[in-house]
């Protein structure tokens, strides 16, 4: 597990770097750091159960905004045929944004959820 949240840990820093470019990197700087912080936080065997569920909601409830809204993942996969996203860094139809930040909501929130899970197993057994 201290593999894994390092290398959260770091991706997460990267991200939040990447966004300093985007349209609203006031939004997305502070949400790649939040994952980062508990990431870095696991990496230490320090783990905050409230913290990751709090993440958790808040992304869960970004990303279904994102996947339903006008240009969201729905818009997407049912008007654009689900359309590679990848094939270039500049995201140039609002789709193409949207989708990507619904994707990136989903790694946090897995992530956040195995490091939940692990940290209250872990806190168990040191109890």
């Amino acid at each position: 597990m201290k593999v894994f949240n390092l290398l959260f840990c770091l991706l997460f820093i990267y991200a939040a770097a990447l966004q300093y470019n985007d349209p609203d990197p006031y939004v997305w700087i502070p949400i790649y750091l939040y994952g980062a912080v508990f990431c870095w936080l696991a990496f230490r065997n320090k783990f905050y159960p409230k913290a990751y569920l709090l993440g958790i909601l808040v992304y869960a409830g970004y990303a279904a905004y994102k996947f339903f809204d006008k240009d969201g993942v729905l818009d997407w996969i049912q008007h654009h045929n689900a359309e590679n996203i990848a094939e270039t860094m500049k995201a140039t139809k609002p789709w193409v944004e949207e989708t990507r930040e619904f994707f990136g909501l989903v790694i946090l929130i897995v992530v956040l959820l195995i490091d939940y899970f692990y940290g209250k197993r872990k806190m168990k057994t040191v109890r």
